[in-house]
């Protein structure tokens, strides 16, 4: 048969046709998702510069309860620190025992580093009241983000602080206490003693705060230790915060120090 060319260009266009039906879409290929920004570590506070906890109810509880205890009557002997000098509650029987006849007052606060203490004085937590002796002990929850260098020379504010605001009391400044390993977040022990490596670099520096008389420096860690250098869990569970026995092994290992400071 003869094609004629209409015939020829018509199938030409059918065949045009069906290829276009048949061919496969460009797709246009995804917007690029953007990475999400790093999260900025929050700043590490200046251990020497004062700092509330923003935001901790109890801190501000706490510290409206000593401005009230400088105004309710005189005080003779204050215990100023952390969760560990907090932690004198516990043995109340003990407290009374060795310091009631001092009119004491315990000015500790759990979790509280160098900044909170220095911040709590600068807001009156001193103001009107006239201790004969100031037992001061902090820096331990420093050791987490501070250098030993930076801890020592927030305490040596601290001291400052207290030689300038009470120039008639006496400061009994105590080594921070010993404590054990850490937990990592899953709750296995983390076997790096950084912690306490720190606490022993800081511990001679404030040796040398002691000056003989107006402030006195007493490093009794050796009696929270059993022989084999390590924190029995009787006095102090957690191997952080004393029992009450360990409690009694704090007062009675101060009280020489203390008695004489005190008269």
């Amino acid at each position: 048969m003869r094609t004629t060319l209409p015939h020829f260009l018509s199938a030409l266009a059918l065949v045009a046709g069906l290829t276009a039906c048949t061919a496969v879409p460009t797709v246009a290929p995804a917007p690029a998702v953007a990475a999400p920004a790093p999260v900025a570590a929050p700043p590490v506070a200046d251990a020497s510069l004062p700092a509330p906890k923003t935001g901790n109810k109890r801190f501000f509880e706490l510290h409206e309860s000593f401005l009230a205890r400088t105004k309710a009557g005189p005080i003779g002997l204050l215990f100023l620190g952390d969760s560990i000098t907090e932690g004198w509650k516990k043995a109340p029987h003990i407290w009374e025992h060795y310091y009631g006849a001092f009119q004491p007052a315990n000015f500790g606060i759990s979790g509280d580093q160098t900044q909170h203490v220095i911040w709590r004085i600068e807001n009156g937590e001193l103001d009107g009241i006239t201790p004969k002796v100031v037992v001061l002990m902090i820096g331990t929850n420093n050791t987490s983000q501070h250098t030993a260098a930076q801890i020592a020379a927030a305490d040596r504010r601290i001291v400052q602080m207290l030689r300038t605001r009470l120039p008639a009391a006496k400061v009994l400044l105590l080594a921070i206490f010993p404590r054990g390993l850490d937990k990592n977040k899953d709750g296995t022990i983390d076997p790096r003693p950084r912690r306490m490596e720190i606490i022993n670099a800081v511990n001679p520096e404030l040796a040398k705060l002691d000056d003989g008389r107006m402030v006195r420096f007493l490093d009794i860690n050796a009696n929270f230790l059993g022989n084999d250098g390590t924190i029995p869990r009787g006095i102090m569970p957690d191997q952080l915060h004393p029992s009450a026995a360990g409690y009694q092994l704090w007062a009675e290992a101060i009280q020489p120090l203390l008695q004489e400071m005190m008269k």
